[in-house]
């Protein structure tokens, strides 16, 4: 559904036809389908139809709103986390996580409608949070900061709080807050 070159003609297909979407051989895998929620139905529809098991894979970054679907899927649809990210990343989350909650803090990925994107948001409950990066090298800090600070920028402190921190994980030897109050951490300092 993200294909730009069709995501138009899939979208207007969708909403006019959204069946024409699901010809071809199985499994039949659509990505992003919560760009058109009805493919939920229809693939629910399609499986009562045929009444095999296997035969649709629904991917997505992100969840529809709710009640754009009319049906639950229970008994026909098999839900599975994925998570994207490479090794070094699923172990600096996990690790995140695991600090995050000895806090009572939760740890979301983040990414909006325009692709703007953060690894990792740390939120507490009385609602302060920050974003972190997870870049491998420091060819990469440059770029991660970048994407940081616009992601603090689009925040509307009328309705959410500016962030405590923002922050690129690298495996790099050394730390450090930039210029700009991005601080730079080294992965090792994630076992202390």
């Amino acid at each position: 559904m993200q294909d730009t070159d069709y995501t138009g003609s899939y979208l207007k297909v969708a909403d006019t036809k959204p069946s024409l979407l699901l010809n071809g051989n199985t499994p039949c895998l659509i990505d992003e389908w919560q760009m058109a929620p009805v493919l939920w139905d229809a693939v629910r529809f399609a499986m009562d139809q045929s009444g095999e098991n296997g035969q649709f894979i629904l991917t997505g970054s992100a969840v529809p709103s709710d009640n754009v679907v009319q049906h639950t899927g229970t008994g026909r649809f098999s839900r599975m986390v994925m998570r994207p990210m490479s090794l070094f990343e699923s172990l600096c989350i996990r690790d995140l996580r695991v600090y995050a909650q000895s806090i009572d803090a939760d740890v979301f990925h983040y990414h909006d409608k325009n692709g703007l994107e953060a690894d990792a948001i740390v939120h507490l409950k009385d609602g302060r949070w920050g974003a972190v990066e997870v870049k491998m090298g420091a060819k990469e800090i440059e770029l991660a900061a970048e994407n940081l600070k616009k992601l603090r920028d689009k925040i509307n402190t009328e309705k959410m709080k500016e962030p405590s921190f923002l922050m690129v994980l690298t495996g790099t030897e050394f730390g450090y807050r930039r210029e700009d109050g991005v601080y730079i951490i080294p992965i090792g300092c994630l076992r202390d």
